[in-house]
Order: structure tokens, then sequence, then C-alpha cells
């Protein structure tokens, strides 16, 4: 009987500093009340990470309207560079950096207009005797990368505060 209620007092005192630091499952973003609509603008309306983008957005249960009076989700910009990492003795790349980037913005009315920009790296190994697999990973790795960003502004919009 001792033992359980010690288990029990152990278990409660867990649950309350966990809930009181404010510990979230990963995944379980809750947005404002006030990014429940949105207008989402691209520069490409047709592109991978809007469409990644409007997706995660709707599984939050974010509305997308085209009204211009709501607040406006603006991706400005997406572009992937690589620079090399390494060379194999015959002087071919072996190794390359890629880095993703996302600029885009959150106008909400009568605010001024919020920046936000993301970037993640990857490594990317590069075997010249696989010519076919090595394009099939490279797409792997961007589909990747685009999720991921995706999935970083829907975060970000989690973090913003309600204007009074």
């Amino acid at each position: 009987m001792k033992i359980k209620l010690s288990h029990l007092v152990v278990t409660l005192l867990l649950s309350l500093i966990i809930q009181g630091c404010g510990f979230k499952l990963q995944g379980n973003y809750q947005l404002p009340n006030n990014l429940k609509q949105l207008k989402l603008q691209s520069s490409d309306q047709y592109g991978e990470l809007t469409r990644l983008v409007s997706a995660k957005l709707r599984r939050y249960q974010v509305a997308l309207i085209d009204d211009p009076a709501l607040p406006i989700l603006k991706l400005s910009s997406d572009s992937l560079t690589s620079s090399t990492l390494s060379l194999f003795s015959s002087g071919q790349v072996a190794e390359y950096e890629l880095t993703y980037s996302v600029n885009y913005q959150l106008i909400l009315p009568q605010q001024p207009p919020q920046q936000f920009s993301i970037q993640m790296r990857r490594d990317y190994l590069d075997d010249p005797q696989s010519a076919q697999a090595k394009s099939r990973e490279m797409a792997l790795i961007k589909t990747e990368m685009r999720a991921q960003a995706a999935e970083q502004i829907v975060r970000q919009l989690s973090r913003i505060k309600q204007a009074n």
C-alpha cells in the first residue's frame, strides 16, 4: 500500500512539473484564434512548399480563405543551394552541404508585417558510380527539407502572441 501511494505521488508530481513547464508533444501545435483563418499567398502558388504548408495548416483546422481582410501568410521565396564539403582524390566532389532557405511573412491587420526565415542544412554524399540513385536521393532530400520547413512555419505561427 505504501509503495503504491508513493508511486502515485511521484507520478502526480512529475506530471505537474512537466505540465507546468509548458511541455507539449512535438507536432501538437495550438494556433492563436486570430490565425484560425488565413489567406495564403505564394510566389509559386502551385509549388511543393505551398502545397505542404497548406496541408499542414488544414491539419490544424486553419481555414484558408482568399480574403485580404484576414491575416496573410506570404511565402516570399525558397531556395536550395549547395557548397562543396570534400573532394575525391581525382578532384570530383565527394560531399556537398545543401542549404534550404525559406523567407516568409505574416501580415496581421493594422500591424506591420512580421518577417521570418528558416534555414536548414544537410550533408549529401555524391557517388559518381550511381547517377540514377543519386538523382532520386536528391529529390527525396528536397522533399524532406520542404516538409520540415512547412512544419517549422506552423510551429513558428503557433508561437505568435494574439493581439489584444
